[in-house]
């Protein structure tokens, strides 16, 4: 036989595009539109319904960015359409190759009832099935030109992504609006033809089915007449029949596909568009589910469903009849999906909080996995504090981007850094926007690593953000692909189900320890420095504010516990640890916005706290401590004068005098005060740094070196910091001055300042106080350079081989070597509020209180010593897609601590996040909980969320150990329930010597419920 694949390919691919594709609509007759352009931001349904409007012709340009034009469209189905399926189709003048991002619009009745969104690969309207002809058709439709962001392949810095930069002229032109005839035998050939095609192009040249298919093709091809599309369709699509109707073989993979719209809660829009967005892409997916009884979506982050419910009820309730048919899944159980890095461990908690109680609430249903697909890599304390949530499995795919390394399994179990493990799955289809083409079922089976183990993966399938999630044009192609030879199989069921199969049949999953890295996006610890330092500021001002109103309801008569503020702040915090938000990543309007946010809260959480403490009644000046840890520092009274203070964890002291150890003393740039002595050159950097309890240098070359790096990633600049940014650099040593600014017997320092590259300054003050080793860095940067990284150095005398890193209720430990490409791959790590090194009997730590963002590398020197230095990333400059990223003022706190043990760097990292607080008040009541016993850290403590007056205490093993330790209560204890995050008890816990008698494996996290007598 010859070989013909070529011919029937392009005659294939030819008829199929110009002919049968555009045949789908058999007439249309155009609606009668008009337009009114709504003034500033988007405005309720009854006000544009109220407006007055213009005629408006197809073919003239609108849209304004960030606009939002209202079209109203009238329109009669001819009568002689009786019978016939008629549907509105609107092509609001859709751009580029990516649906989302872009122009879309709500078509609502004239009521105000939302039918359904048009999006560009989703432009129909259901009018009539079958019609009656005669149909009068009245549409108000809001439509939004959001700009094309992503246009030219994030290659051209735009000011597009701020309303205050992206001007007014129209984006879109208006193509048409039709009430049309839906040929639902040339429909469905379309999908046909477009199933089989795909399937041909990705069999091998050799295997017997992609010939018969293209054979197959070829005389249903000769049954196609040009003439008549319509009226030939079905004998085509007859004798597309038997190849369409061959079973898959019984080895073939199957793919559990599931519906989806990955929003993300803000991005290259901002969140009041994400609202909008939620709406549209809902209103889609209820409809759908009316077309199809088969179909399943799943949908996470609560929050998206809450803004429905208050601001589109009726698609809301639209959501809740599909809950209830079981075609909708809430999944996720989180408050929206977060950064898998960057939250706080108690954020991350109150994240699954707060989304689980939602769906319980609202669905009654619990949601049983977390739902990140998108997340720019995954702590190792996430299984556990999963579990803790009554989580039970794992799902994302974003690994699947690493840069270097292939991640060696797409089903499997993770184990966290306490031992925890949680069934995890990457679905191999590599994209959480699906349409099963040929392509991606292809892609799903070849890449696929658990051959011979397993035989099913997950496939989430739908345009996200703002594409308007599964179409019934997917649908479709999953009702092909369900038994069809040559391809894996495809079945619509719930990710529950799919997870409950996979782990049945491969029990024996492999292991993956510790973090889940991904080797892209690394950039995402630094950018956007003064979003990241406001989420960290509400973290700890939040833990703040519950534990003095806490104190204050347990002491002041008639105190009342805000409840209702304290959800409502933390809610505000969670929507802002979303992964395009915290990490950095989103337009200039975004980050505008959420630093004005993060203001607004840390003035309510102040004003919280200091009406509790002043609830506790009126005295003199105290120092009240939210840190977990002793304190023994120096703070400064109301006129700015210090004070030595010696002040209990979780609790307060009068600012009366203490005796420091040994005072400091001051001689030109050396600060000195018993526990360490600090040599800063004339250039500003630390020459020296010499522990005088160990009776060592701790530094090998000039410590707190700022570098300045060019920094042009390959691709995504917001995201990305790129290996070869370590090539060219420029050493910060012309310090323009080096003065003394305090010598004070309790307080030395030294404040260096220096101007360099576009006009960007920076002033340093290097402060060492009485009765602690801890050197401070605080740092004041005007910044003004483009597509540069701002690094500090501490190259310290101490042979590492591997630094720690605090994350969530623990800390990882990284090998300082690059043995291995896995090991080589991490130039860039993330870290909380420290990062320790230590050899045996000797660390040092780096302490931040904003910062994210560190490398650590090693060196061995001529005398054979090792240098191991850490280096902070402080400040970048991208450009795309926000221009003027970082630029600006920012202030910030890092320090080193020489001397240190992991359980130091803990306590001090809880110190320079919570400073002590000076308040007047009387004489507090003892700490509303205290613990005995080394690595017993308490995290949080509040009262309960159900307004039972209990109180929830959570705590951890901090050290990487096991931990024994007693809990003891600054009021009468009437019993204790260990419970899981959301504060269901689980068991009785241990009562002895009136307090909690508490052990912990390394890095477990306990929650306490705790009954007052």
């Amino acid at each position: 036989m010859h070989d013909e694949r070529r011919r029937i390919e392009e005659r294939v691919q030819r008829l199929h595009d110009q002919r049968i594709k555009t045949a789908i609509y058999a007439a249309t007759v155009p609606f009668e539109v008009e337009a009114w352009q709504a003034p500033g931001e988007p405005v309720p349904f009854e006000e544009a319904a109220a407006a007055s409007y213009e005629p408006f012709a197809m073919g003239t340009p609108w849209g304004p960015p960030w606009g939002t034009t209202w079209f109203r469209m009238r329109g009669q189905v001819p009568a002689e359409w009786a019978g016939k399926r008629v549907e509105a189709v609107i092509d609001l003048g859709f751009v580029g190759d990516w649906p989302g991002n872009q122009a879309e619009a709500l078509v609502h009745l004239t009521d105000g009832t939302p039918l359904k969104a048009v999006n560009p690969l989703n432009q129909y309207v259901a009018i009539a099935n079958p019609a009656t002809g005669g149909e009068t058709v009245d549409y108000l439709v809001e439509a939004a030109s959001n700009p094309d962001i992503l246009a030219d392949n994030f290659s051209k810095i735009t000011p597009l992504g701020d309303k205050l930069t992206a001007g007014d002229q129209p984006l879109y032109t208006f193509r048409s609006a039709d009430i049309a005839i839906l040929d639902e035998g040339v429909w469905h050939l379309d999908l046909d033809v477009q199933v089989l095609r795909e399937l041909m192009l990705e069999l091998g040249e050799h295997d017997p089915r992609r010939h018969e298919i293209a054979h197959a093709l070829d005389r249903a091809m000769d049954l196609l007449d040009l003439d008549d599309v319509s009226g030939s369709a079905p004998a085509v699509r007859e004798a597309l029949r038997p190849v369409l109707s061959r079973p898959a073989h019984a080895s073939a993979h199957t793919v559990s596909g599931v519906g989806h719209a990955h929003i993300d809660s803000a991005w290259l829009w901002p969140i009041r568009e994400t609202k909008r967005k939620t709406s549209r892409t809902f209103s889609n997916v209820t409809s759908l589910a009316d077309e199809y009884d088969d179909f399943i979506f799943a949908c996470s982050q609560a929050q998206q469903y809450e803004w429905v419910r208050d601001n589109y009820p009726k698609v809301w309730a639209r959501i809740q009849e599909s809950v209830k048919k079981g075609q909708w899944a809430p999944v996720g159980g989180m408050w929206v999906e977060s950064d898998g890095n960057l939250p706080g461990g108690e954020a991350v908690a109150r994240q699954f909080i707060h989304g689980k109680r939602f769906f319980i609430e609202h669905f009654g249903i619990e949601t049983k996995g977390v739902w990140l697909p998108d997340s720019f890599g995954y702590n190792a304390a996430y299984p556990q504090i999963a579990k803790l949530a009554g989580n039970e499995w794992f799902l994302t795919q974003k690994i699947s981007w690493n840069q270097t390394n292939r991640f060696p399994h797409h089903t499997f179990w993770w184990e966290g850094i306490d031992g925890t493990r949680i069934f995890t799955h990457f679905p191999p289809v590599d994209t959480y926007n699906a349409r099963f083409s040929g392509e991606e079922m292809s892609r799903a089976v070849r890449n696929y690593q658990e051959k011979g183990g397993a035989s099913r993966s997950l496939a989430p399938f739908g345009w996200g953000d703002g594409g308007g999630g599964p179409t019934r044009e997917i649908m479709e192609r999953a009702r092909r692909l369900a038994d069809l030879e040559g391809s894996a199989k495809v079945v619509v069921e719930h990710p529950d189900e799919f997870f409950a199969k996979a782990r049945e049949e491969y029990p024996d999953a492999p292991v993956w320890v510790g973090e889940l890295y991904l080797e892209l996006h690394r950039a995402t610890y630094t950018s956007q420095a003064r979003t990241k330092q406001g989420n960290r500021r509400s973290e700890h001002l939040l833990r703040e504010a519950e534990l003095w109103a806490t104190t204050a309801a347990l002491h002041a008569p008639g105190y009342a516990y805000p409840h209702e503020k304290l959800d409502r702040l933390w809610k505000t915090v969670l929507l802002h640890q979303f992964h395009d938000i915290l990490p950095g990543s989103s337009i200039a309007w975004v980050h505008r916005e959420a630093e004005a946010e993060y203001a607004r809260v840390a003035g309510e959480l102040k004003e919280l706290t200091a009406g509790a403490l002043a609830a506790l009644g009126a005295g003199g000046p105290r120092a009240f401590n939210t840190s977990p840890y002793d304190r023994a520092e120096v703070v400064r009274t109301a006129d700015g004068t210090p004070v030595y203070v010696e002040v209990p964890a979780s609790g307060s002291a009068p600012l009366a005098d203490a005796r420091p150890p040994q005072p400091v003393t001051v001689s030109g740039r050396v600060l000195d005060n018993g526990l360490v002595r600090v040599e800063i050159a004339e250039d500003g950097t630390l020459s020296s740094v010499r522990d005088l309890r160990a009776n060592r240098e701790v530094l090998a070359d000039q410590g707190n070196l700022l570098r300045l790096h060019t920094d042009l990633p390959n691709y995504w600049d917001a995201w990305d910091i790129d290996k070869h940014y370590q090539n060219r650099y420029t050493d910060l040593l012309d310090a323009s001055s080096v003065t003394v600014v305090e010598q004070d017997p309790l307080v030395g320092a030294v404040r260096v300042e220096r101007s360099f590259g576009k006009g960007s300054t920076i002033t340093q003050t290097i402060t060492v106080r009485a009765g602690s080793p801890r050197i401070d860095i605080e740092t004041d940067i005007d910044w003004h350079e483009t597509e540069k990284i701002l690094k500090a150095a501490f190259p310290v005398d101490i042979r590492a081989p591997h630094s720690s890193a605090e994350i969530q209720f623990g800390h990882i430990q990284r090998p300082t070597h690059t043995n291995t490409s896995w090991e080589a791959a991490r130039f860039e790590v993330s870290g909380h509020r420290w990062v320790h090194l230590g050899e045996p009997g000797y660390g040092v730590a780096v302490i931040n209180d904003s910062t994210y963002g560190h490398d650590v590398s090693r060196t061995v020197r001529e005398d054979g010593g090792t240098t191991t230095t850490v280096r902070l990333s402080l400040v970048r400059a991208p450009r795309i897609p926000d221009p003027e990223a970082d630029q600006g003022r920012h202030r910030f706190t890092y320090a080193l601590l020489p001397g240190a043990t992991v359980e130091d760097a803990v306590a001090e990292g809880y110190a320079l996040n919570l400073p002590l607080r000076v308040a007047e008040a009387a004489g507090a009541p003892e700490p509303v909980v205290s613990v005995e016993g080394e690595g017993v850290t308490v995290e949080a403590v509040k009262l309960a969320d159900d307004a039972s007056g209990d109180l929830v205490v959570r705590l951890y093993e901090s050290r990487g150990g096991r931990a024994q330790g007693l809990l003891r209560t600054g009021f009468p204890l009437a019993g204790a329930q260990i419970t899981d995050l959301l504060e269901r008890p689980l068991e009785d816990a241990d009562l002895a010597d009136g307090g909690v008698s508490v052990t912990l494996r390394p890095f477990q996290i306990l929650t306490l419920r705790l009954r007052r007598g």
